[in-house]
């Protein structure tokens, strides 16, 4: 009876095996389907529609194209949205506009809490803008919402997007502030100035500040060295993305956030306590020497530049 029941366990024991490599085999496929990275190409401008929907669109364009102009309540320096999020937030690589509107509602531990994207827009004005967030269900918001709503026609969710964000990548080396600088003089500073201050053109950056007063400020997503190295790799020069090597991103950047900025409207009035509470990382320079400065310690201002 034993020798009868040997070949009964051992197909019991195969089916089992087998059923636990076909579980296997199917939960890896699902795990592939759900990091399947799809391309999106957004729509071209000229495709907006001619109706009043169209009118807010084009309203939001204007805003996110010279958010000075357009949005004058809120902004609180020379930078437009278009700045960071090129071609209009059409970029790949570039945190595209398209790419936040399939992303949210999403949580952000900057904040502690699941944000919407006029949230997300309010920070941008809060941080990258130095200004003030409008208020929900103003004509800005609305206008931003609706030209990142039209933008991401067709673009799936709940799926990997290629180039829907910043494309990060861990620093070869530690950052080196002189090799930063010279990655500066050399790439950098014949568009954004020697000192880093820009270039205007009808009262209008056509480049914009890297530091100082009419800059993103220390609260600014950008100001962290890993969204600034891949921003730089990845755009850098305009129209010549990826011709700066991957340690050169980490060290040019770790350059341009060595300078001051405007304070952190989340300043506390300590800057260890602020460190600790909003910039604990690694990523951050903000309340750490560089070059004999505590960063944060002495904030740009338009009154106490260049003195």
């Amino acid at each position: 009876m034993k020798i009868l029941l040997w070949p009964l366990v051992a197909t019991a024991f195969l089916l089992s095996a087998c059923g636990d490599d076909e579980a296997a085999r199917a939960a890896a496929e699902e795990a592939a389907a759900k990091e399947k990275i799809v391309t999106f190409t957004p729509p071209e401008e000229s495709e907006i529609p001619d109706d009043e929907f169209g009118k807010m669109v084009k309203l939001g364009r204007d805003i996110f194209s010279d958010t000075p102009r357009y949005a004058p309540d809120y902004s609180g320096n020379g930078l437009s949205c278009r700045n960071c999020h090129i071609d209009n937030g059409r970029q790949h690589n570039a945190a595209p506009l398209w790419g936040a509107q399939v992303a949210y509602p999403m949580y952000r531990a900057k904040n502690g809490h699941v944000n919407t994207l006029s949230e997300r827009i309010q920070g941008c004005f809060m941080y990258s803008m130095n200004g003030t967030k409008p208020p929900l269900g103003s004509q800005e918001l609305i206008a931003l919402e609706s030209f990142a709503f039209w933008m991401a026609k067709g673009a799936p969710v709940g799926t990997k997007i290629e180039g829907a964000g910043f494309k990060k990548y861990d620093a070869p080396e530690a950052p080196d502030l002189k090799r930063g600088e010279k990655v500066y003089e050399q790439k950098c500073a014949v568009c954004h100035g020697p000192d880093g201050q820009g270039q205007k053109v009808d009262g209008r950056y056509n480049f914009p500040p890297l530091w100082g007063p009419d800059s993103y400020n220390w609260g600014a997503g950008m100001h962290q060295l890993k969204n600034a190295s891949a921003f730089i790799r990845y755009n850098m020069p305009l129209s010549q993305g990826e011709s700066i090597g991957a340690q050169e991103a980490v060290d040019v950047a770790y350059f341009m956030n060595s300078h001051e900025r405007p304070q952190d409207p989340r300043f506390t009035g300590d800057l260890a306590e602020t460190r600790k509470k909003y910039h604990d990382t690694p990523d951050s320079v903000y309340g750490t020497e560089v070059n004999g400065h505590i960063m944060g310690s002495k904030p740009a201002t338009f009154e106490n530049w260049g003195k």
